[in-house]
Formats: structure tokens, sequence, C-alpha cells
């Protein structure tokens, strides 16, 4: 890759941030890659919003519904304390990991589940990292599917009906089709008591 094409890569990465925030600040839905697969995206302190991306999802359910942020300080955000081994946890995983914690706080009614537990993922990957950071509230992730079709790893793999009713589709990665990274997924309690969920 020359340099000039590198430099539009980065100018197309960049609007792209730039336009999903607009909508996400908006209230909106975004379709967007992610650490793991392809998937739906709203403001997770926004109730209006979190609707919105439940009916688009055509579930009323939340199991599937979680956090990303770019860094592990803002878990302290959203909940009412971090448990210890969350750190550890975090700081040693080699691939994604996706944490459910108790007691969480300042996100959405709609999105936190009834037990008060919350799901966060720190990612990393480049595009989901930069879109968090800019944003600065975390941002829902779920599957860009509906009920009983295939979780979609790459952007071809998403069903039109959705392309069709969400507010902003990311333009980065809809060439890329490898397959995507799996997240392992772990409960915690309180006083460090853990759950492996999935490995």
């Amino acid at each position: 890759m020359d340099k000039r094409e590198h430099n539009k890569n980065f100018v197309d990465f960049r609007d792209d941030v730039t336009k999903a925030v607009d909508v996400l600040r908006n209230g909106g839905v975004i379709l967007y890659p992610t650490d793991t697969v392809w998937g739906l995206g709203c403001d997770a302190t926004n109730p209006i919003a979190v609707d919105k991306l439940l009916k688009i999802k055509n579930s009323g359910t939340k199991d599937r519904l979680i956090a990303l942020i770019d860094n592990p300080a803002k878990l302290q955000s959203y909940m009412e304390e971090v448990p210890d081994i969350a750190w550890d946890l975090i700081e040693l995983s080699e691939k994604p990991l996706t944490i459910i914690y108790p007691d969480a706080k300042n996100l959405a009614n709609n999105f936190v589940a009834e037990d008060k537990s919350v799901s966060i993922r720190v990612t990393n990957e480049a595009f989901s990292k930069a879109l968090c950071s800019r944003f600065r509230n975390p941002i829902v992730f779920t599957p860009a599917n509906t009920g009983g079709t295939l979780i979609p790893e790459t952007f071809s793999m998403i069903n039109s009906d959705i392309k069709s009713v969400v507010d902003y589709i990311v333009s980065f990665r809809q060439q890329v089709n490898t397959g995507a990274d799996k997240t392992s997924v772990i409960k915690l309690g309180r006083g460090n008591i853990f759950e492996i969920i999935k490995q």
C-alpha cells in the first residue's frame, strides 16, 4: 500500500467515525464492525435508542446486549464497584472478553438486566475502539441478525432487512471476508466470585 492509499483509508476511517458518532448522539442505531462480529449499536445510556435497537433486532430480550468501551478505566462509571479480579482478567485476556458485572449504574434501564447486572467488553479493535473513544458513552453491541438467522461474521452475511432500517452503515471493513474472533464470557459476582459462561 502506497502512502496516498494509506492516507485515503485513514480519511475514510475518520469520516466513518464522525458520521457514526453524530447518529449515536441523536439517538440513532448504527450497523458497525467490532472486535468480534458485525453488530447493531446505539447509545447504552439512552433508553429510547435502546428500545429502537431492540425493535430492529426483533427481540424483547436483553440477554445478548453488550456495552463496548475503549478503556477499562471507564468501568467505574457504570457499576457501583468494579470487582478486583476484573482488572486482571482484562489485562491477561488474549481474545475478546465479555464480562458480566453486578450492580450497574448510569446506563439505560432497558439495557440493564433485571438483576442489575450488565455485560461490558473493552474493545481493542481499531474501528470500534476509535468510535467508543470519540463518542465517550458506552456503545451497545448485539450481533446484527434477527432470531433464527446466522450471526454475521462478515458484512456480506447481514440480512438486507436490517441494512434498510438502521440509521447509519459503517463503510469500514465491508470488503473483509475473513472470519471473526469469538468472545469469552465470564460472570462476576460480589466478593470476586466468578463463573465461566463461555470459553
